[in-house]
């Protein structure tokens, strides 16, 4: 189970950098721009800690699913996803809408790519991951 664990943190990863590229990068590019003064000038932006972040999430993700969920199932990783969806969702775009003069429609996006991003790792898991009974078959 370790090595299947391994192969979806990896494939958590690159799912989460492909989305995120295609959220913030593609369809939000015009929002940001509209709110420039908001966010750091691009060359002073932390890339690298954001992927290390965005690694860190994907394994906390990953070994709650391998670890603690049970049973392994494409629909136990959906719930994980979606539980964690609306959290980070509702915590990244609405406590940010908090204290940050965002619109509430950056607030809503960000709450629905986080949403999707979840759930989607939660697909990959449920698919990934298997129980130690069910790999041996």
């Amino acid at each position: 189970m370790i090595k299947q664990t391994a192969w979806a943190v990896i494939a958590v990863f690159i799912t989460w950098s492909i989305l995120d590229f295609l959220i913030h990068g593609v369809l939000l590019q015009q929002t940001y721009m509209d709110t420039a003064s908001l966010w750091r000038p691009e060359s002073e932006m932390k890339m690298g800690l954001m992927s290390l972040v965005t690694f860190i999430i994907g394994i906390c993700f990953v070994c709650t699913y391998s670890f603690l969920v049970a049973p392994k199932s494409l629909a136990s990783g959906i719930k994980l996803g979606v539980i964690w969806g609306v959290a980070a969702g509702a915590s990244m775009g609405f406590g940010s809408y908090c204290y940050m003069p965002i619109p509430v429609s950056l607030a809503w996006s960000w709450f629905f790519g986080a949403l999707i991003e979840m759930t989607v790792a939660g697909v990959i898991v449920g698919l990934l991951i298997k129980s130690p009974a069910e790999s041996a078959v």
